[in-house]
């Protein structure tokens, strides 16, 4: 077997290969590069010396069975069987859940969470986003602080058991999307600078030095970058990749780094023969970020709109902390202009940013389903200073008010994982780090960050705990039981609507008509020949819709058609979904 690495400022790199230390040689064809052949099989242990330095595992290391600090493992791919004959799943006309797979069974693995994959299934949605799974320190955690860009977290059961899980999603219809983390890597277990520039100093970001999209050496970390998003896509068969915020990914090269990603994967779309999707958390207000390369733009295939979810945030809880004060002061009209235009701030003042912010949505050219919508991600729960779900404080009236603006709405909706049923367990901030220093400074910067909001330092869990991993994990012994129940079969309801009814999958934002009552809390809109109803208030309201909506499609509580005076009649905290007669 031929192994390389690329060590560009080594004077010498040598191969240790099950037990056995060998020199490699340079790659007289590629500078920097460096290669060994030995005899090596599937599970054959290996790591790279550099300039006499410690054994490290590969930076490509397709599987680290020990760890990240452990020596990395071949893996032959073509051992697996696959059961499945997949021909692909765009995100077009989409519904995603946004699974953890530590959380999302207490067993936390691939295989136990694809014993439950028959429950989505059964709900509707189209496409499973896991959380990120390369490894990372300990057993449990959150996924973004993971390292070995190209292998599979040993405890949720490595390479097989991520090939079984993708083989059983598809075998239900199910797409499988991937979370990956390109703007940083994990404190621990990160070994990548010993090897080459893959970080610069000449950016800085929330976690440190860049990743080097642009400053020297920046070509093979780039090459790096595409060839781990492009080997999760070909050898685990994945239908799409979730790039967590790309707006930390600093590049001041011509082409963008998310340019020449999403022509890669567009590229291999089409040698595969099925369709691939880039999904893209952006922080950017920016529609370049989903512009087609062809008129300039990034080229993604979709982004995370988190305008819409903190509209409806607002809306339902009335919050006005942080990033929430903006939208807050008029909750309505805030979501209004969501779905209408996209994004809330385009080009208006932030408040929370304290400078102007955005870019108007080209209505024309920019399809609606670019944009997810969402009104639970692990991002807006879990970063609550107690992990408390919209279930804590809402009644399940408003949960369903939350599931229709969200799966009736124009934007590609997507589900954070019990949100469905309206799970009461809360979904915290956990970590399961090796290094004691490490483990205290994230201890102590979780506590500082929240009682810099008014929290008392006894209430912040301890990420460390496990209690805390414990206290997130779904409890499958709710989605039958009493109100539970009757939230998860209105989600089932809505989102077969949403499949049956071409309205509701109609792609133009100038298309959808909202109108709202800030003081009485109802909102309404239109899409195509059906009109959406919600009342936020704890009281009966008279929403006017016209006569020619007669015909009650879905309702929370049992409602009549609009009378002679055209006012749909909605109970308190309600909502329903109407069509002509």
């Amino acid at each position: 077997m031929r192994f390389e690495v690329w060590a560009p400022q080594a004077e010498r790199v040598a191969l240790e290969c099950a037990g056995a230390t060998r020199a490699m040689e340079r790659d007289a064809g590629r500078a920097g590069w460096w290669t060994a052949e030995a005899e090596a099989e599937d599970g054959t242990r290996y790591g790279f010396s550099v300039d006499g330095g410690p054994v490290l595992p590969d930076p490509r290391s397709r599987r680290q069975p020990d760890g990240p600090d452990g020596l990395s493992a071949v893996v032959d791919h073509d051992r697996y069987a696959w059961r499945t004959p997949w021909a692909g799943r765009g995100v077009r006309e989409a519904v995603l859940y946004e699974l953890h797979v530590g959380t999302y069974t207490r067993e936390g693995t691939l295989d136990a969470a694809a014993d439950r994959l028959r429950h989505l299934a059964d709900l509707g949605v189209t496409h499973v986003e896991l959380m990120p799974l390369c490894p990372f320190p300990g057993r449990h955690g959150w996924g973004y602080e993971g390292v070995s860009l190209w292998a599979v977290h040993e405890p949720y059961g490595g390479p097989e058991a991520l090939k079984r899980f993708v083989d059983a999603a598809h075998g239900l219809g199910l797409g499988v999307v991937l979370d990956v983390v390109h703007n940083h890597l994990g404190p621990s277990g990160n070994y990548l600078p010993a090897f080459g520039p893959y970080f610069t100093e000449t950016h800085h970001t929330p976690w440190g030095a860049a990743v080097n999209l642009d400053a020297p050496g920046s070509d093979e970390v780039r090459a790096y970058l595409v060839g781990s998003a492009l080997a999760w896509l070909r050898d685990y068969r994945l239908d799409g990749l979730r790039l967590d915020a790309v707006h930390a990914l600093r590049d001041t090269r011509a082409c963008h780094f998310l340019e020449e990603l999403s022509a890669a994967v567009d590229s291999l779309s089409d040698d595969l023969g099925r369709p691939l999707s880039l999904i893209g958390e952006s922080d950017l207000g920016d529609p370049r970020v989903v512009t087609p390369r062809a008129r300039g733009g990034l080229g993604l295939h979709a982004q995370w709109n988190d305008d819409f979810h903190h509209a409806l945030h607002t809306a339902l809880t009335g919050e006005a902390q942080g990033y929430y004060e903006d939208f807050a002061r008029a909750p309505l009209a805030a979501l209004g202009k969501t779905m209408t235009r996209g994004f809330f701030h385009d080009g208006t003042y932030s408040t929370f940013r304290g400078r102007a912010h955005g870019r108007p949505v080209d209505r024309a050219r920019t399809p609606a389903h670019r944009f997810l919508g969402y009104a639970q991600t692990h991002d807006q729960i879990g970063n609550r200073a107690q992990g408390d779900r919209l279930s804590a404080s809402l009644s399940p009236g408003l949960l369903a008010c939350a599931a229709a603006l969200t799966l009736m709405g124009p934007f590609t909706p997507m589900l954070f994982m019990g949100e469905e049923w309206g799970a009461t367990t809360p979904w915290q901030f956990f970590t399961d780090h090796t290094d004691p220093e490490l483990a205290e400074a994230v201890r102590r910067g979780r506590r500082r960050e929240f009682a810099a909001h008014g929290w008392a330092e006894e209430d912040i869990p301890d990420p460390q705990d496990p209690a805390a991993r414990e206290r997130s994990c779904l409890d499958w012994s709710q989605p039958e039981t009493g109100h539970h129940a009757r939230v998860l079969a209105w989600h089932r309801e809505l989102i077969s609507l949403r499949r049956a009814r071409a309205d509701l999958m109609d792609p133009d934002l100038a298309a959808v008509r909202v109108a709202f009552d800030e003081r009485a809390r109802w909102f309404a809109f239109r899409r195509g020949d059906l009109k959406i109803a919600v009342n936020l208030a704890g009281e009966a309201a008279a929403v006017p819709l016209g006569h020619n909506h007669a015909r009650v499609l879905a309702a929370w509580e049992p409602v009549e058609p609009p009378g002679a005076d055209g006012l749909l009649r909605l109970p308190a905290e309600s909502c329903a979904v109407l069509g002509p007669a």
